[in-house]
């Protein structure tokens, strides 16, 4: 099985996914691909630190997929534990995970964001316009299937718990005629462990 995700690094609700996530397939031995969403573009805003972080991530995809993982796990501690914006030190996020800090020249090329337009695309076509991220999909080998969420609100569930989460979540995404589960967030996101 493979799993994509998308996310914008400023998005705390994406990024508590992605811990849950990010753990939960280490346990079950997958690999996550990510792929940038940009809620600037979605929300029509200007241009701001989340779309140049999104431009550099995007730019480290194009060279190396599965980069983008540890880029995003550093952006996220810095600016979700830390406090930092999402281009307050570009090359240091990138030197911090082994990749070129040059790569953060890409921040400032508007060329980049015909990629980041086309993730977005593809995330719509698994799961329809009107949703945002979090979105992830599994690909069991006959095509991705893909829903927004899970939306995690509160304690961030660990342990054996995630993992039903988890393996609830795959087995939904596998029904084809599965279309929506969802309640009120009545708080924040849970604030995961500083990874």
């Amino acid at each position: 099985m493979r799993i994509d995700a998308w996310f914008d690094a400023i998005c705390p609700w994406t990024w508590a996914t992605s811990r849950w996530l990010v753990g939960c397939a280490a346990a079950r031995h997958v690999e996550v691909h990510w792929h940038p969403y940009s809620l600037t573009f979605q929300n029509d805003s200007p241009v701001g630190p989340a779309l140049r972080a999104l431009r550099v991530a995007s730019a480290v995809r194009a060279s190396d997929e599965l980069a983008v993982g540890p880029l995003y796990t550093e952006l996220g501690r810095r600016i979700h534990h830390d406090g930092e914006k999402a281009d307050d030190d570009l090359a240091g996020a990138l030197a911090a995970v082994g990749l070129e800090p040059e790569l953060a020249a890409a921040a400032d090329d508007e060329s980049w964001d015909d990629a980041i337009r086309a993730s977005m695309a593809d995330a719509r076509a698994l799961v329809g316009e009107d949703v945002g991220i979090p979105i992830a999909a599994i690909d069991d080998g006959d095509g991705p299937k893909g829903a927004s969420g899970p939306v995690l609100m509160g304690v961030m569930p660990t342990g054996d718990e995630a993992l039903q989460l988890f393996d609830a979540w795959v087995a939904t995404l596998r029904v084809p005629g599965f279309a929506e589960l969802k309640r009120s967030r009545t708080g924040p996101p849970p604030h995961p462990e500083r990874p």
